[in-house]
């Protein structure tokens, strides 16, 4: 059933100001409530969760049960694994540019270059890219090329504004791919 405007109207006369301040004040509790402490909720129970696993991890190696670290070679052979290879450097790429078309942002005329490292079954990409647009939409573009794009880092970030009043960003980025050439 709605409620009448002159109704409302009266009930909110009768309140009066320390009535409707009063009013007010539960609302920004609520809000904040809502906002603040729910989430910190959240937080502290994921904490006391990782507490309860590393409690349990102490207690295992305290028992002798943790197992043997692996040896170096064959640390190295699951970090060259983990690298994309230098032949799928392309689809690597291809990651960078579908992460810039989610978020609208256009990479024109980047420069690419391989390295590749003496001594090692490495090589780097170092690939170099011109940017623009607002600073939430660059942000989801280095994180969800991060996420989607195996073995790549970022160098070096260099954005500026134009004008104070402008919202959009211009820069560059510089990034590392790295290879595995195994």
């Amino acid at each position: 059933m709605p409620i009448h405007k002159l109704t409302l109207h009266e009930a909110v006369r009768r309140l009066g100001l320390p009535g409707l301040g009063g009013a007010l004040l539960l609302a920004a509790a609520a809000a904040g409530t809502l906002s603040v402490v729910l989430p910190g909720l959240g937080a502290r129970e994921r904490a006391g969760q990782q507490v309860l696993r590393a409690q349990a991890q102490a207690a295992a190696a305290r028992r002798g049960e943790v197992p043997d670290a692996l040896p170096p070679a064959r640390q190295l052979d699951d970090f060259y694994a983990g690298l994309p290879p230098q032949l799928a450097a392309t689809k690597a790429i291809d990651g960078l540019y579908t992460a810039a078309d989610a978020e609208k942002i256009s990479l024109a005329r980047g420069e690419y270059s391989l390295a590749v490292e003496q001594g090692s079954d490495m090589a780097r990409y170092q690939i170099l890219l011109p940017v623009r647009g607002t600073y939430a939409q660059l942000r989801r573009f280095l994180d969800a090329a991060i996420a989607k794009v195996p073995g790549l880092s970022v160098e070096d970030l260099d954005i500026q504004r134009k004008e104070v009043s402008e919202t959009e960003l211009e820069g560059r980025i510089r990034m590392t791919l790295y290879l595995s050439r195994r």
